[in-house]
């Protein structure tokens, strides 16, 4: 009897989460209900599965609304119907038009009007909605022949008084006003409650036509779902044997290519993983992936096929991945196994400024109908609580900002507050708006609006309205079409060495780059920065503890890095083992075997599919279920027992001791979970090994691609920095030599247009075209007359520099512009001073500082370009020690004056601590740690130079100095103002640091790692 029931997913209107709506159903003796949000189905699948189990007959619909006013109830006779709603509703959503008053002619979907809103004339699908508090009206003769029409409409949307309330704050979110400023017709009547049946059919008794209406229709819906049968397109070519053999074949060719005619490990591999791919039904899965890349490559497009997709070797033979599987081990069990139903997952990345033309390419290759992103639900997080239910109470935006700032035990203790906190509480975790997956991509076999309404966002590509759950739990395996800069960085640099140099580099030839000597010196110290996922202080100190000098190391420290594996200890076991390859015993004859490469130390998420197989015996199918069980990816308790169980039987068939066996399996429970995919690792490596080649060999190039992508880990001034210690000149903007990016010519970079801070976009490219249509600009005069520009805009460019060509100063420079200006009109442009010769005016000649230039470019840039900053302090004093010779002074005191270019933020047990990253006056970078004790004293006070004292640590030959004392060091006064005291050290506030923070806990020490290094006694007691 409940046909209109809101959950959660009723956006900023119901408040009570699916589950709990299927559990107040049990309660109340429910045993059929609908499941109509508002405007959505995101909740219909859950739903439907958690009726099921329960026993309750579930319907699916849509409750419509427009404008915050209920216009009609749709219920799904079947998936049909489904399918109907979800057309109608998605053409006005792309339309952007209003839903009608009258819903259109469904075949298989019944419609309710509320009974206020009843039209004229009523269609065999349609129904009156009547709520008990309405059937006085009956009583008036022009109802009681539309009684035969008539339906109970006991609507759901809260279950208590405080739910009440919390949805009326909804409401007020919703609707952007206070609370007191809320009409009735904003939020529900107080009597949208579930009640128990018996009590809802007794206010009908009256009236058992209307109850047996009731019953008729909801016996007329009958929604089934097949959440086995999997949704993804199926077919490539049209046929799972013509796809099968079109795999088969590319396969081949890919064997040949990739390993030569007489390998047959790789032949035998490729055969192995054919045959799991066809029992599996995903040939065309793999297809649709390969057809993607074959397009991206036609373009001229650089891609990374990453994730667990690189454990197979047919990927790799279709180029749909870069890394070798046999060379580094991978099991293919880990992508794919008889055990795994749910299809593979290739993780794809391309440039950010490329992705958007390979979306397009899928939603047009593959049709409209059919393609669209992922939804995801963002939900309502702690600061946006509170800013938002504060706002509902009206409070002011200073008391907003503390509330969303500060933690709880910090706000104020008023009447107000308290509610806030009440209401904002319950709150959390619930939905709040839906938006667009980062990256997941579904491609439907059938209409993908057979599933769910789509909606448009800004963006332009249409998405389902449920998240990548859901998704899979329907049957869709989501292609992650996904892009960074790192790519950017590799794929522009490459563009601009050929532009520059005229040299043409195959970076997709991934031996150029990890065979090279020079790269391999780098990379071991730690010179890396600008290079995709090596450039962070932690990864770039890593190295240098690992001394890391070849691609297999690589892959080892990309996965150890992340801070799951580091927090479990193994980050600090693997760089003890890798310096003192002596000073260990392997575990077990096995550990020794199989994860020699890596010292016996559990790295990887394969390595626990490994020990499972040689050690115990397990398949390692199985294998994979131990590693998804424990690393919390959707198996069941159950089924990781199950596993526990079959493990420990065949140790114990093996021979092997109970005591050796349990062991083993404390290390897969500790390490499992916090593991990282081989494959994952090994394709962060090659991309970082393509982007360090780049670096080691056309440095100034890849400099510029890094600027470009607007940068990686660290600002943009970082970045020059390594260009300009490449031996690039670093040139300031120019309105004849710079574009809107950054520009090479030669070794002279110039800066673009882009990092002017203050100067429009729109200008910025105007700028460009007017030079590259009518030529290089003559004067500032001609470039007044061309550029439709202001003296803001004009007095941006001079104080940067940009008309240096005229070998006019920049007083000079303004005065002319004022001149011009201040009687030009825009209308005069292109006729009067064309027409008019170039005055020569008398200008003055005015002293100038030569460091005016620099804090120009403080204010412009946030950093100097023409000197350094440490050329711009009031000492001369540059340090007693300089980084280059840090490994000589270990657990010795120095003295230190440097720039600070970032620091990392890690709470401790006893309090904030910092790692600092610096550079000295001749460009090396260093690394301070900073306890909390000498952080008390010695607080860092922003971006600028500091002098620092402290000790040098020398950990496995990376240095780092623990500072007792700091001091930010003054700079000179800005010359420009030196007559006004109160600017004079204004500017100094943009130069910028760096500031990362971690909520992580500490590493633990040694003692708490507790991994045994001597050899486990392996006989039986």
């Amino acid at each position: 009897m409940y046909l209109n029931c809101h959950s959660f997913h009723s956006l900023r209107y119901g408040t009570i989460p699916l589950l709990d709506l299927i559990q107040q159903a049990v309660v109340c003796g429910v045993k059929t209900m609908a499941l109509t949000d508002i405007n959505t189905v995101t909740g219909i699948y859950d739903f439907t599965k958690a009726c099921n189990e329960v026993g309750i007959k579930p319907l699916v619909g849509i409750e419509f609304r427009c404008n915050h006013q209920l216009r009609y109830i749709g219920l799904a006779k079947n998936a049909d119907g489904l399918a109907e709603m979800n057309r109608f509703l998605t053409q006005h959503n792309f339309e952007g038009t209003s839903l009608p008053l009258v819903a259109p002619s469904f075949n298989d979907v019944i419609i309710i009007y509320p009974f206020e809103n009843k039209p004229a004339e009523l269609k065999d699908n349609d129904f009156i909605g009547i709520t008990p508090d309405q059937l006085p009206k009956l009583f008036l003769p022009e109802w009681k022949a539309w009684l035969d029409k008539m339906v109970v409409l006991q609507s759901v949307t809260f279950r208590t008084k405080r739910e009440f309330n919390l949805h009326k704050i909804l409401r007020a979110i919703d609707t952007n006003v206070i609370l007191s400023k809320l009409t009735v017709d904003d939020y529900c009547k107080t009597s949208e409650v579930m009640i128990p049946l018996e009590e809802l059919l007794s206010k009908f008794e009256e009236y058992p036509q209307i109850i047996e209406n009731t019953q008729k229709l909801m016996d007329q819906c009958y929604f089934e779902f097949d959440f086995k049968t999997p949704k993804n397109k199926k077919y490539y070519s049209g046929s799972r044997e013509s796809d099968m053999q079109l795999l088969t074949k590319l396969a081949h060719e890919g064997v040949l290519k990739k390993y030569g005619a007489d390998n047959p490990q790789a032949l035998a591999r490729v055969e192995k993983e054919l045959k799991v791919i066809h029992q599996l039904e995903f040939s065309g899965y793999f297809l649709i992936t390969w057809d993607i890349i074959q397009y991206s490559m036609s373009q001229g497009f650089l891609h990374i096929g990453r994730g667990s997709g690189a454990n197979s070797i047919v990927s790799y033979c279709l180029g749909i991945t870069d890394i070798c599987p046999i060379e580094l081990d991978l099991y293919f069990e880990r992508f794919l196994n008889v055990n795994r139903k749910s299809p593979p997952d290739f993780d794809i990345d391309w440039s950010w400024k490329e992705r958007d033309t390979i979306l397009r390419y899928i939603f047009d290759t593959y049709g409209a109908d059919h393609v669209a992103f992922c939804g995801t639900n963002v939900e309502f997080k702690y600061r946006s609580i509170f800013r938002e239910v504060g706002k509902v109470f009206g409070l002011p935006k200073e008391e907003l900002d503390a509330l969303a700032k500060n933690p709880m035990a910090l706000h104020d203790k008023n009447q107000i507050v308290k509610l806030v906190q009440e209401y904002g509480m319950l709150l959390e975790k619930y939905p709040n708006q839906r938006s667009m997956h980062s990256c997941g991509i579904l491609i439907s076999e059938k209409p993908i609006t057979n599933y769910t309404p789509l909606e448009m966002p800004p963006k332009g590509f249409p998405i389902v309205l449920f998240d990548m759950h859901i998704a899979e739990d329907i049957g869709f395996e989501k292609f992650d079409i996904l892009s960074q800069r790192g790519i950017g960085h590799i794929d522009d640099s490459v563009k601009l060495i050929e532009k520059n140099r005229g040299i043409k580099v195959d970076i997709r030839d991934t031996a150029i780059s990890k065979n090279e000597a020079k790269a391999n010196h780098f990379l071991s110290h730690g010179k890396t920065i600008g290079c995709f996922y090596i450039e962070s202080p932690a990864m770039r100190g890593l190295l240098r503890r690992l001394k890391c000098d070849n691609y297999k190391i690589l892959v080892a420290a990309s996965s150890i890095i992340r801070p799951g594996v580091a927090q479990s200890g193994m980050m600090k076991e693997y760089i003890f083992r890798h310096n003192h390859p002596d000073r260990f015993e392997y575990f077990h004859d096995v550990f020794k075997e199989q994860l020699g490469e890596t010292y016996g130390v559990m790295v990887y998420q394969e390595d626990v599919i490994k020990i499972a197989l040689h050690y115990a015996g397990l398949p390692a199918a199985d294998g994979d279920i131990l590693r998804r069980a424990m690393s919390g990816k959707g198996r069941s308790k159950a089924a990781l027992q199950k596993v526990k169980d079959n493990y420990f039987a065949c140790c114990a068939q093996k021979g092997h001791p109970l005591k050796l066996s349990e062991e083993i399996y404390r290390q897969i429970e500790s390490f499992a979970g916090y593991s990282f995919c081989k494959a994952h690792s090994a394709s962060y490596a090659v991309e970082s090994y393509q982007s360090l080649y780049l670096k080691v060999y056309y440095p100034i190039e890849f400099m510029v691609a890094v600027i470009n992508n607007q940068g990686g880990f660290y600002r943009t001034e970082v970045y020059v920095h390594e260009a300009k210690m490449s031996g690039a000149t670093i040139q300031n903007p120019c309105v004849n030599k710079s574009d809107y990016e950054t520009t090479v010519y030669g070794t002279d970079v110039y800066l673009g247009f882009m990092h002017l801070e203050g100067l429009e976009s729109r200008l910025a490219h105007f700028i460009v075209k007017q030079r590259q249509e009518r030529g290089e600009f003559i004067s500032l005069e001609d470039f007044i007359n061309r550029i439709p520009i202001g003296i803001e805009g004009i007095q941006i460019l001079i104080f940067i520099g940009a008309f240096r060509f005229t070998a006019k100063t920049k007083n000079q420079l303004l005065v002319i512009a004022r001149l011009i200006l201040v009687n030009f009109k825009p209308d005069n442009r292109n006729l009067m001073l064309l027409q008019e010769p170039i005055k020569d005016y008398e200008l003055p000649v005015l002293a100038r500082s030569p460091f005016e230039d620099a804090f120009d470019e403080i204010e412009l840039l946030s950093f100097p370009v023409s000197c350094t900053p440490f050329d711009l302090l009031q000492t001369k004093y540059r340090g007693d020690v300089m980084a280059k010779d840090l490994l000589k002074y270990h657990k010795k005191t120095v003295k230190m004056l440097a720039y600070l270019i970032s620091r990392k933020h890690v709470p401790t047990k006893m309090g904030a601590m910092y790692f600092g990253t610096w550079v000295d006056m001749e460009g090396e970078y260093f690394d301070t740690a900073h306890f909390t004790k000498s952080l008390k004293e010695y607080p860092f006070q922003g971006g600028g130079c500091y002098l620092l004292l402290g000790t040098v640590e020398v950990d496995y030959h990376f240095p780092t100095i623990t500072v007792t004392k700091m001091a930010k060091m003054p700079f000179i006064p800005d010359p420009r103002y030196c007559n006004t005291s109160d600017r004079q050290y204004k500017v100094h506030e943009q130069i910028r640091e760096d500031v990362s923070m971690t909520l992580r806990a500490p590493y633990p020490q040694q003692h708490e790692i507790n991994l045994p290094r001597e050899k486990m006694n392996t006989t039986n007691d």
